[in-house]
């Protein structure tokens, strides 16, 4: 196992304590997490640790690619690992947050329905030995994402002193950026699927 895989699994790990973090009742074991006011924002710690968590996850997608295109350590496996551990990291903790009534439950929806697409479109071209490229708007509605969950840990701090809802922004531009993303996915394979419909 290479180091971008370790890393990969970490990332899986990780994944699974921000979820505990967030759903396990702790005051039933006497688990008691500190809480606090900013500036008039009252400030659990438990989200606090869990964004931490998070932003440490979502820095190692980052560097398990770069180290397995450095190295030249990309396998199958890792690539595998690597869309699992994404799915994991982000799609149960924006489920979580939607029931906790801290974000839009449409955003969830959303982010869920564009994936079940995409790795659908993916999958048909992957049967048909064609291999479908990361595009920009993926990339992009992935970093927004990124940034507007980490925010939402931190209780949108510091834009929260000004009334600046930036996480929200932020996750509203990820979840159109995932509409965008998977038409455009349809469009660039649409010939494809196409093909696959007349054959049947």
């Amino acid at each position: 196992m290479n180091t971008p895989t370790k890393l990969t699994i970490m990332r899986i790990v990780m994944a699974f304590a921000i979820v505990l973090l967030l759903l396990f009742p702790f005051y039933s074991v006497g688990i008691e997490f500190p809480k606090f006011i900013i500036s008039g924002v009252y400030v659990k710690s438990q989200y606090i640790i869990a964004g931490i968590l998070f932003i440490l996850a979502s820095f190692t997608d980052f560097l398990d690619g770069y180290l397995a295109r450095k190295n030249n350590q990309i396998t199958n496996t890792g690539k595998m690992l690597d869309a699992i551990a994404d799915k994991i990291l982000v799609n149960p903790i924006l489920i979580i947050l939607a029931y906790q009534g801290l974000i839009s439950p449409w955003i969830p929806v959303i982010i869920v329905v564009r994936d079940i697409t995409v790795n659908a479109i993916k999958m048909e071209a992957a049967s048909k030995g064609k291999v479908v490229a990361a595009i920009s708007s993926g990339k992009i509605k992935t970093a927004t994402l990124m940034i507007g969950i980490a925010l939402v840990f931190f209780y949108n701090l510091p834009f929260e002193l000004i009334n600046l809802r930036v996480s929200d922004f932020l996750l509203y531009f990820a979840a159109i950026m995932s509409i965008l993303s998977m038409i455009e996915y349809y469009q660039l394979n649409k010939k494809l699927l196409s093909d696959q419909k007349e054959e049947k």
